[in-house]
């Protein structure tokens, strides 16, 4: 059950989205209006787009897909299986999205379009860090998934159901921390453009730092 689970999951869940607030606002006022993380929005222009745009836009907007799996396959391959627990290598991955992050700023700043590449792989990565736990789908890069998840659990309490309250409370915070991250995002992009992305790199350093000092008194209390 969810109610098991350590408080660190709602606050690092919390975290996790406001980062991915940040950077998808960041993405969607620099990128031509285009998303990050809401890839059912980048599909549906890929399709769009071979009727009504250049090919290299097309191609553009594919690789962007591509640069999401990879950064997911990533996760992947380093944590197996998408249950959360205590003790996996999650800092390291969220070192690496920082510096995905990083990059991501470098190239921007310049001008070349592989810093979008480079924040779509990040945000992939991120969102394969947790896939389930306790019967609860968490994706904390896009929030249709959780909106859902809640409007089922709010039917089935209007049908007589218990209503988990630490699950919803995890969604609501997941959907605040990215409203909230988005908010922030756009107004960090007013004023400092593409460097705005040092802010979600310096929140993943952060939460990789602080998660390694909790896993290791965990386990020196476990001795």
């Amino acid at each position: 059950m969810i109610t098991k689970l350590p408080r660190w999951v709602e606050y690092g869940s919390f975290i996790l989205a406001l980062i991915a607030g940040l950077v998808n606002s960041i993405g969607l006022l620099g990128f031509k209006h285009q998303s990050i993380s809401h890839l059912s929005g980048i599909a549906t222009l890929v399709g769009t787009g071979i009727i009504n745009s250049e090919l290299g836009d097309v191609f553009h907007l594919v690789v962007i897909l591509l640069s999401f799996l990879l950064g997911a396959a990533i996760s992947g391959f380093y944590i197996r299986g998408g249950a959360l627990k205590l003790g996996r290598n999650y800092s390291s991955l969220l070192s690496l999205e920082a510096f995905f992050l990083l990059g991501s700023l470098y190239f921007l700043t310049k001008d070349f379009i592989y810093g979008h590449y480079l924040a779509s792989m990040a945000c992939g990565l991120q969102n394969a860090l947790v896939t389930t736990f306790s019967g609860a789908v968490v994706r904390t890069t896009h929030v249709t998934g959780i909106f859902t998840d809640l409007g089922i659990m709010i039917g089935a309490k209007l049908r007589g159901e218990t209503f988990d309250k630490r699950k919803g409370l995890l969604f609501v915070l997941i959907i605040s921390g990215f409203i909230l991250g988005a908010t922030l995002g756009a107004y960090f992009f007013i004023h400092l453009k593409f460097n705005a992305l040092y802010i979600p790199a310096a929140a993943c350093l952060l939460l990789a730092l602080t998660y390694s000092v909790y896993n290791a008194k965990f386990k020196n209390n476990k001795h």
